[in-house]
């Protein structure tokens, strides 16, 4: 029997980040996720969050799970954020960005492509 080939590591996205492999948001990753935005929130307990998207990966040989979504802390409209989560460490979060343009096209690579939002005009 022929001995099974080495993992492939993940095809790079335009970014050059490996694709995430989609993840359902538990209750226990949703309460990491959203305790981790809160702390970067100018009004935290008024915060609302919309679509939320997950998916893991290994990169440079550390398991992450990449996430993105939207959240409202001002009754004004949803703001993109993508954040990042380590298993390894705690399930730690780290906010990448929030309300910038380059979360759509960051998360997009990642292959977890978020509903666009109509904006209110």
């Amino acid at each position: 029997m022929a001995a099974a080939p080495p993992p492939v590591e993940p095809i790079a996205g335009p970014s050059g980040n490996p694709l995430v492999d989609p993840v359902p948001i538990s209750l226990a990753l949703e309460e990491i996720i959203t305790a981790g935005v809160r702390q970067h929130l100018k009004n935290p307990l008024a915060a609302k969050f919309g679509t939320m998207l997950a998916g893991e990966r290994s990169l440079n040989g550390r398991h992450e799970i990449v996430v993105c979504g939207y959240v409202d802390d001002k009754g004004g409209g949803n703001e993109p954020f993508i954040g990042k989560i380590y298993p390894d460490a705690g399930n730690s979060f780290d906010l990448v960005a929030i309300n910038d343009v380059s979360v759509s096209g960051a998360c997009k690579a990642a292959g977890l492509a978020m509903p666009e939002l109509k904006s209110k005009a």
